[in-house]
């Protein structure tokens, strides 16, 4: 069953901490990224994460010794799901995986999942950073390398789902972000689906943002896309 992630983007504790009360029992995990993190810090995230099943969201992506640092530190806070850039190469993936595994010996480690194409990106903004192909191409490339490196999933867009699952099958753990409801605004989304499609497609988990966030009762927009999901 696909399984739905709230994207709580907001700087400010309070409005965050509402988000996440309004959703309990109606998402399956809250969404902190940088834009949280950065601005409260990783005791503010620990706090709102109690209970609560997390997606951290920070895209790390530095040399390797870096990027293995940085997720020993991150670990303690247990999040379900953390992301890294499939861009930084084998070594950074696997020395993350790495980083993890010897940081939660004992219990349950994070899901290490790999950023392959931003879903604001299209052809021709891969090709203004000298990019070739199709972003289905770099997706699957960049896929390759990173599930190969050892992650354990990546975030992909709505429209690569089928080719990630015709060419990796259904190990994978796929995250999906760009997922709006029928009629909804795209906003900075280039490439987007509805829950129901994206779940149609293979998506374990998809990742809802200002569908639920920007409405007047966040609870039921929550519920109402994860009625789409398991009709």
């Amino acid at each position: 069953m696909t399984r739905l992630i709230v994207a709580i983007d907001t700087p400010d504790m309070d409005r965050a901490a509402e988000l996440a009360r309004a959703t309990d029992g109606h998402v399956d995990a809250i969404k902190l990224g940088l834009e949280f993190c950065y601005a409260r810090g990783f005791d503010a995230v620990a706090e709102l994460a109690r209970d609560r099943q997390l997606f951290l969201d920070l895209k790390l992506h530095d040399i390797p010794n870096t990027v293995a640092g940085g997720l020993r530190s991150l670990a303690p806070l247990a999040p379900a799901l953390v992301t890294i850039h499939a861009a930084g190469g084998r070594a950074m993936i696997g020395r993350a995986r790495e980083a993890l595994e010897q940081s939660c010996v004992g219990r349950e480690r994070p899901r290490l999942i790999a950023v392959t194409v931003l879903t604001s990106l299209d052809g021709h903004a891969l090709h203004e950073i000298g990019v070739e192909g199709t972003p289905e191409e770099q997706v699957l490339r960049l896929g390759a390398l990173a599930l190969d490196a050892g992650a354990d999933g990546l975030v992909c867009s709505p429209a690569e789902l089928p080719a990630l699952r015709r060419t990796f099958g259904a190990e994978p753990v796929l995250v999906v972000p760009g997922i709006r409801p029928e009629g909804a605004d795209h906003g900075d989304q280039a490439r987007v689906m509805t829950p129901r499609a994206a779940a149609d497609a293979g998506a374990d988990w998809i990742v809802v943002g200002r569908p639920i966030t920007g409405s007047a009762d966040p609870g039921d927009a929550a519920r109402r896309i994860r009625a789409e999901l398991t009709a």
